[in-house]
């Protein structure tokens, strides 16, 4: 298994709207084991997403999904910031079999 831990920072009172984007866009993502949208509870403008993939690959064919790109255009407005804090190797867990 592949997986990535990202903190994205929404512009200043767009933390919902963004949240809502990426949520709306996980229809379909072939090899995509669990995606996850967190709210930071002490930043008001954090997400966290936690992704679990079948591996690397699936993950990169992801990003070129027509669903993936309309949220990624529909949510870069939105967007203040952006970073991979961690590529990690999911060994299991409930829900990731």
């Amino acid at each position: 298994m592949y997986g990535l831990i990202g903190k994205m920072t929404a512009q200043a009172g767009e933390r919902g709207a963004l949240a809502a984007i990426l949520l709306e866009g996980l229809t379909g993502m072939p090899g995509c084991i669990s995606y996850v949208v967190a709210e930071d509870p002490t930043d008001p403008d954090v997400l966290w997403i936690t992704e679990a993939w079948e591996n690397q690959d699936a993950h990169r064919a992801s990003l070129s999904l027509p669903s993936v790109q309309a949220a990624i255009a529909k949510g870069r407005p939105l967007i203040a910031g952006m970073e991979t804090v961690a590529e990690t190797r999911p060994l299991g867990g409930h829900g990731l079999g």
